[in-house]
């Protein structure tokens, strides 16, 4: 490797080392939480994205459900308790959480647009709604 090439990875390392060396502060990340899996699912899966939030208050989350992680988006989903979701879902959104369902799922499942709670919004495909959010607006993919 030449010289300048090392001392370029060598800047990166120490640039890398002190970003993973941040406790606390403002991180501005925007992350993306993939759930596909069951209602049962939902209410761990909430907890993660408080949980992030609350370790990093201004990161931009957007939340993309299909398949049958779309279930706790719709009107008058509770969880294992009676809980309603939509609750913990406007709590969220007020922390600028943004929730999107694929319309895909929906009309596989012969489920009824309106059946979605009014805090998310429909995107085309869910799948694609993931792969465009980390290609083109670099958001970074987590599946907890």
């Amino acid at each position: 490797m030449n010289s300048s090439l090392a001392r370029l990875a060598a800047a990166a390392a120490v640039s890398l080392a002190a970003g993973c060396a941040t406790t606390g502060g403002d991180y501005s990340s925007k992350v993306v939480y993939h759930i596909n899996e069951s209602v049962a699912k939902a209410t761990p899966f909430l907890r993660n994205v408080n949980n992030h939030l609350n370790a990093e208050p201004t990161a931009k989350i957007v939340v993309v459900a299909h398949g049958p992680g779309i279930d706790f988006l719709l009107d008058g989903a509770k969880d294992k308790n009676g809980n309603p979701f939509d609750a913990t879902v406007d709590t969220l959104q007020a922390k600028g959480v943004e929730f999107r369902v694929c319309n895909n799922t929906l009309v596989s499942r012969k489920i009824d647009r309106s059946k979605v709670i009014h805090q998310a919004k429909i995107v085309p495909s869910g799948v694609a709604e993931l792969g465009r959010l980390q290609a083109t607006e670099s958001f970074v993919y987590v599946k907890p």
